[in-house]
């Protein structure tokens, strides 16, 4: 990186292992895109924590030759504790929930920045050519509870995609059979999309 990272912990305590914890997921990123110029992390509270529980927001700001990229995701300890899959365990085996929120937010921010400069890469590989028409296909299944969903694509095949795959945060919008535009990828369980985007 051409410039050295900037990480910021608003309204909280410093926290070497937290830190530390958002070096290795920058270092994991600028392997995958060596052109990454810059960075910038802010980790705070979220809005109004204090009604809702332990929230927390996480932005990062990428910079890349030509590109800025942003990623917004807030997270709270109870989504936290449902991606983690946590067990019963007795209070004093616990670890502290609001660490362990704040590593489930910050994983699944750079989870979409990751995803977010896979497209960059390969829009600059050449691997999606600009006159390239983007596959369309329709939402077949909604989860919203969960945070997931399956569209159809043209050839009647279907793909997960995540909360996090839907652009401008409108996962809330969409509704069986409205068509969307989608960038399709590889997963560890089958054909997912990276990108969704609502068609008008």
């Amino acid at each position: 990186m051409k410039v050295p990272p900037t990480i910021t912990l608003r309204h909280m305590r410093q926290s070497g292992a937290l830190e530390a914890e958002v070096q290795r997921h920058l270092s994991k990123l600028e392997r995958y895109c060596p052109s990454l110029m810059r960075a910038r992390v802010l980790i705070e509270p979220a809005a109004g924590h204090h009604r809702n529980g332990n929230r927390f927001h996480v932005r990062i700001d990428l910079t890349v030759p030509g590109e800025e990229i942003a990623v917004s995701h807030e997270a709270s300890v109870r989504a936290g504790a449902r991606a983690l899959g946590t067990q019963k365990t007795s209070k004093r085996d616990e670890p502290d929930p609001t660490h362990k929120v704040l590593s489930v937010a910050v994983r699944d921010a750079f989870a979409i920045a990751r995803r977010r400069l896979q497209d960059y890469v390969r829009r600059h590989r050449g691997s999606v050519k600009a006159h390239a028409a983007v596959p369309e296909g329709r939402i077949a299944r909604l989860f919203p509870l969960e945070s997931y969903g399956f569209l159809e694509a043209a050839d009647g095949h279907e793909v997960y995609f995540h909360r996090n795959s839907v652009l401008d945060g409108a996962f809330d919008a969409l509704r069986v059979g409205l068509r969307v535009a989608f960038v399709e990828e590889r997963g560890d369980r089958g054909p997912q999309a990276s990108t969704v985007r609502l068609l008008g």
